[in-house]
């Protein structure tokens, strides 16, 4: 398994019971599912007759629910419409944490619809906003923020989760940063493109490898593996954002951990060998166990070496599913098996 089984000596997860705080933004998934038996006499479309609804987290609020299942004490602080989505949402995350929500009346809480028949999606049906937040918006969440850094509930890692749909304005993010600057919190970021640049100085900055080439607006992306091309694109991206981690996600191809301050260059770590079934919400497994390890003053290979694991855990089960601690209890003893056992 190559360079990544080397970095999963862990006997156990590093971390017990951690503060985290996720800011960004948090949306209801919404599942709807039925049986297509015609097409409609109105138009040349199926007629879904529905016999299944169920709403569930969505954007920030997975980070929030992989944290949950990871053993975290969370509080999320985000925006939500003064709607039946938005008392849906809340209630929804308040049973995995602690959620600090400003009600905006001016817009919508973000639903993701999803109609599915027969195992396959026809339709998906978006209602959002994704105009900048008001100042108002900004400063009520910004005080949640200050209030948590000043208490007893001072979160170990900050999380940031941009789904690019209003809450994280670039003023808001330089707010953010520098109060966990001054409280001597690292901040783990989870990009989105419209503020790539705005995440500077930051503990962990994890893009995903389209991200990457965008962020950086390359004409020609990078190669996975080109490790020449790989190493230059992140060199690139430290250069510019000055953060002290990058690690980016590869899907297939693995993970890229670069820490030159812990004296990690360029490692790539391949992907372990997966039936994959389902790419849902790897993303926001992988960055809720990297906030962890970061947390817990885990070395960056190790890090990103169990994230990526992690993430890979979630690639071969159906949906949107969190990792909870004792799953990557046991996946983690597995690889290590695996790993001791070969000649």
């Amino acid at each position: 398994m190559g360079a990544s089984a080397s970095h999963l000596s862990l006997d156990s997860l590093p971390w017990s019971e951690p503060r985290v705080c996720v800011i960004g933004d948090v949306m209801v998934d919404a599942y709807m599912w039925g049986h297509i038996h015609r097409i409609s006499p109105e138009a040349p479309v199926p007629v879904v007759e529905v016999t299944r609804r169920e709403q569930r987290v969505g954007g920030a609020g997975n980070v929030v629910k992989n944290l949950a299942a990871l053993g975290a004490h969370v509080h999320v602080i985000s925006v939500v419409g003064d709607d039946q989505a938005g008392r849906d949402l809340t209630g929804l995350l308040a049973t995995m944490g602690t959620p600090h929500l400003t009600v905006d009346a001016s817009r919508p809480t973000t639903v993701k619809t999803r109609v599915i028949s027969s195992g396959h999606h026809v339709v998906r049906v978006d209602e959002e906003s994704t105009e900048d937040v008001s100042n108002s918006v900004s400063n009520q969440a910004l005080s949640a923020l200050h209030t948590l850094l000043s208490g007893a509930d001072c979160p170990d890692v900050v999380v940031l989760e941009d789904y690019d749909k209003g809450m994280m304005t670039a003023a808001f993010i330089s707010d953010v940063l520098d109060a966990c600057s001054k409280a001597s919190v690292p901040v783990a970021v989870d990009p989105k493109l419209r503020h790539f640049d705005a995440y500077k100085n930051v503990a962990l900055f994890k893009p995903n490898l389209k991200e990457l080439n965008e962020g950086l607006g390359l004409t020609h992306p990078v190669d996975p593996n080109h490790k020449e091309d790989m190493a230059r694109a992140v060199e690139a991206l430290m250069k510019r954002l000055q953060c002290e981690r990058v690690f980016v996600t590869l899907g297939e191809h693995g993970a890229w951990i670069h820490a030159p301050s812990e004296g990690i260059s360029h490692t790539h770590l391949p992907a372990f060998p997966r039936d994959v079934v389902d790419v849902s919400g790897a993303g926001d497994t992988v960055i809720s166990v990297a906030a962890l390890m970061l947390a817990s003053g885990a070395p960056a290979n190790t890090l990103a070496a169990l994230a990526n694991l992690a993430g890979g855990w979630v690639c071969e089960r159906v949906g949107v599913v969190p990792i909870s601690k004792d799953d990557l209890e046991s996946e983690l003893q597995r690889v290590n098996q695996l790993h001791t056992s070969r000649p």
